[in-house]
């Protein structure tokens, strides 16, 4: 991957959070202490403010330093679990496919929180993801948007069983979760840019 495409991808990611901040935090704040867009907004702000020298870096080096940036900047689990996932992708090596980098990541993930499917996390996307892309689909791109629309829909009717939207128990059913909100965002980012659309 090029210096161009690390800095496309890194503009792409920031401007969707930027653009949908407020609208994460309102999901948040529906279940949750209605921070997650702010917090994601000041990580992924840092991360641009690193954007050239990130943009030099193998793509391996590029994950982890933003990785370690998110951990650092992003406040509540969100920080240590998108930190998690982009560090763990870029300690896959150099020799690694897409499909193993994300691999990696979701596992990382699933340590970091302690959780699965089902728990109404950002997993929810992620995991369908990668089940997904394992698949060999004809479209990568079209199959990975897919997913991870039909994951964050799903956990609309999911009961959270994690952070401090279990609190609410039942209550917690018919919101979407805004992880994985911020999680289909990252995606269709991602997948712009492998389009060339940014």
């Amino acid at each position: 991957m090029t210096s161009a495409h690390i800095g496309r991808l890194i503009d792409a990611a920031a401007a969707t959070i930027r653009d949908h901040a407020e609208e994460l935090s309102a999901l948040d704040r529906a279940i949750g202490d209605g921070d997650h867009g702010i917090n994601m907004s000041r990580g992924f702000e840092a991360i641009v403010d690193q954007r050239a020298a990130l943009a030099e870096l193998p793509l391996d080096a590029a994950l982890q330093k933003a990785g370690m940036t998110l951990v650092m900047k992003v406040g509540g689990a969100s920080g240590p679990l998108y930190g998690s996932l982009l560090m763990a992708m870029g300690k896959a090596g150099e020799d690694a496919s897409a499909v193993d980098r994300l691999s990696e990541g979701v596992d990382a993930v699933r340590k970091r929180g302690k959780s699965a499917p089902g728990e109404k996390t950002m997993l929810d996307v992620l995991v369908p993801l990668l089940d997904a892309l394992r698949a060999g689909p004809a479209d990568p791109i079209a199959a990975a948007r897919q997913a991870a629309d039909a994951g964050l829909e799903a956990t609309r009717a999911m009961q959270a069983t994690k952070g401090r939207a279990s609190f609410l128990g039942e209550r917690s059913v018919g919101h979407l979760d805004p992880g994985a909100r911020s999680s289909a965002l990252l995606v269709h980012a991602v997948c712009d840019v492998l389009e060339g659309r940014s």
